[in-house]
């Protein structure tokens, strides 16, 4: 970051900002790539560059753009934002994307899928699976966008590469700052003549950061350097997993632990008090629900970390009063 070379990326001449766009267009098989502050930018770039005002978005019912970007694309887009059922794998039914497919009045301008599906459990959606959804979206003329925060953690987890994983989609965008380590940035990929139109909406929304390539320095060097070890926080988590299920008051299937992400349902013990007790102890974990815990593994976490918190989680639940 320190030996970074800059320039002005409101004008795209920062050689940085651009090596690192370039690079991550080319890992998803795209022709152009535009570097943002977050994903949740990433998002609402992207569907303000598929859609005009008055037009439909659909996204996933536990998707990431519904729940947790405060519905920036409606509120600053005038568009619209319909749901379609995630199962307990977080896929979505092609047969219903079908059904809820506008051409007009609304019209449904982009389907968005999520890779991993992050409330599903970090589920990683095979490129199958993907593609069926595609396959209708495009027949109905509509574009189809996913939010790959974590698309690097998919393709490991399905032993694929990226590239083969989002070849259905038209714009893909993913972080850095989750499992590839960098401190900040995204980057939203598509074709070149989208990632023009996208460069306004960034400017529109603020994202424009000048001399800004002393963040991409970090994210292209996460990109060279962080996705294969991936694998380790994936291994890290299935461990957590399996320990985790076997204590008391504890519903999950380790199973379905796909990626970096552990999710388990607490039974008859109080969720925030079980966070604050374990917050304590020295482990961070969040939650989707009161007893909806949400663990994730990262490269800052080590297997000696995993012992720790094993030990830490079974102290905190075996001292736990039983829920009134």
């Amino acid at each position: 970051m320190h030996r970074a070379e800059v320039g002005d990326d409101l004008m795209r001449e920062d050689p940085t900002v651009r090596a690192l766009e370039e690079a991550s267009a080319e890992a998803m098989g795209k022709e152009d790539g535009l570097f943002v502050p977050s994903g949740t930018m990433a998002n609402v770039v992207a569907l303000l560059t598929h859609c005009q005002r008055g037009d439909e978005a659909l996204a996933g019912s536990e998707s990431h753009i519904l729940h947790h970007e405060g519905m920036g694309a409606v509120v600053l887009g005038g568009l619209f934002v319909r749901s379609v059922q995630n199962d307990a794998l977080g896929r979505i039914d092609p047969v219903e994307v079908q059904a809820r497919l506008r051409p007009a009045w609304p019209r449904t301008a982009v389907v968005c899928l999520e890779n991993t599906q992050n409330r599903c459990g970090g589920a990683a959606i095979p490129a199958s699976d993907m593609r069926a959804v595609a396959d209708v979206a495009h027949a109905a003329g509509a574009q189809v966008h996913v939010d790959g925060a974590r698309i690097f953690n998919a393709a490991i987890s399905l032993e694929t590469d990226v590239r083969t994983l989002v070849v259905s989609a038209d714009t893909v965008g993913f972080c850095f700052s989750k499992g590839l380590g960098a401190p900040v940035g995204s980057v939203l990929t598509g074709s070149r003549e989208f990632i023009e139109r996208a460069w306004f909406n960034r400017r529109l929304l603020g994202g424009s950061m000048r001399q800004s390539g002393v963040l991409a320095a970090a994210a292209l060097w996460a990109l060279e350097h962080n996705v294969e070890r991936l694998a380790e926080d994936h291994a890290n988590a299935r461990r957590l997993a399996a320990a985790v299920a076997e204590m008391p008051h504890v519903e999950m299937d380790p199973a379905g632990t796909d990626s970096n992400l552990v999710f388990f349902t607490l039974n008859g013990v109080d969720g925030n008090d079980f966070r604050a007790r374990l917050r304590d102890e020295g482990v961070l974990c969040s939650g989707t629900a009161p007893e909806r815990i949400r663990m994730a593994c990262h490269l800052d976490v080590t297997a000696q970390d995993i012992d720790a918190a094993i030990d830490k989680i079974a102290r905190v639940l075996e001292a736990m009063p039983a829920a009134s």
